[in-house]
């Protein structure tokens, strides 16, 4: 079994649910406390003992770029100014893993901007990383959460999440055959966005993926569906179709859907709270200093 260290970043989405913050810059940029998202994400991949990352990217999206990039000036004046602590936190960004960039030139799906990856990945398993989605676990990051399963089993996997039956209708929805142990099961369909009463369960499929490279065989196969795009997801059913083997993984962690407002205000909130410098005060400001009355 080929071990993974490999990952696809998908960030070439145009960020509308976030509009204006989202017209000049990626909406992967966007912070939380002191850090753009898309750097929880590579730090999660990181974590999880990946070591080739490739960010899929598009229009205006080069300050992703610089963003993961050695910058001589900034370095060399914190540098001459003793700024120790800061200088080893900008370092770090840009030495934490091999990351490469492919533009997905024109906006055709998730299924289209992974199959922008295939040279990249070539012949080995990979984990796929919305750039929407945060998951916070610090003590088993989402993809090594998926990588062990992995290990275990030798199949694909999806990760997904239980979700409030009410909610079902806002995901793409498991349907499990067998269950292979507590938190895993074999699957052999997605219900997109279905009624409450025909959901075949609440695993919602949210933003983690651990594909063998059979994905691409059916990626480069794929028709174009509503809107002319390629869908992942349709890859993934018709794999099923032909006897291959998906499970679903329903992984551990709080997960914030950062390509929302609300989502992106609740982050900020909750990673502010487990920041040692803005935790006292954020925390003080959330008991006393917030006035609803007056907002």
């Amino acid at each position: 079994m080929r071990k993974v260290t490999k990952a696809v970043i998908p960030a070439a989405g145009l960020g509308t649910r976030v509009l204006p913050a989202t017209k000049a810059q990626p909406k992967e940029m966007l912070v939380i406390v002191d850090k753009p998202s898309l750097q929880y994400i590579v730090e999660e991949l990181v974590e999880s003992g990946i070591k080739d990352i490739i960010i899929v990217t598009g229009r205006n999206k080069n300050s992703i770029e610089d963003h993961f990039d050695f910058s001589y000036e900034l370095e060399n004046t914190l540098e001459k100014d003793g700024k120790d602590e800061l200088l080893e936190k900008v370092e770090k960004i840009s030495s934490m893993a091999n990351i490469c960039y492919v533009r997905q030139n024109h906006p055709k799906g998730l299924g289209h901007a992974i199959l922008k990856a295939k040279p990249f990945v070539g012949d080995e398993p990979f984990v796929i990383a919305l750039g929407d989605d945060i998951v916070y676990n610090p003590d088993a990051p989402v993809a090594k959460q998926l990588i062990e399963k992995y290990e275990k089993y030798g199949n694909s996997i999806v990760g997904c999440q239980e979700v409030r039956a009410e909610d079902v209708s806002k995901y793409g929805i498991v349907k499990p055959t067998k269950h292979l142990d507590e938190k895993t099961v074999e699957m052999d369909d997605f219900i997109e966005k279905p009624a409450i009463e025909e959901a075949p369960s609440r695993l919602a499929c949210l933003g983690r993926y651990l594909l063998t490279p059979k994905i691409f065989e059916y990626l480069e196969k794929e028709k174009p569906g509503k809107g002319g795009e390629i869908q992942l997801t349709d890859a993934i059913l018709d794999m099923l179709k032909d006897g291959e083997k998906v499970i679903a993984y329903e992984f551990e962690g709080k997960r914030y859907d950062i390509g929302n407002k609300f989502g992106l205000l609740k982050a900020n909130i909750e990673f502010g709270l487990r920041n040692e410098e803005t935790r006292d005060e954020l925390l003080a400001y959330l008991k006393n200093g917030l006035n609803l009355e007056r907002v």
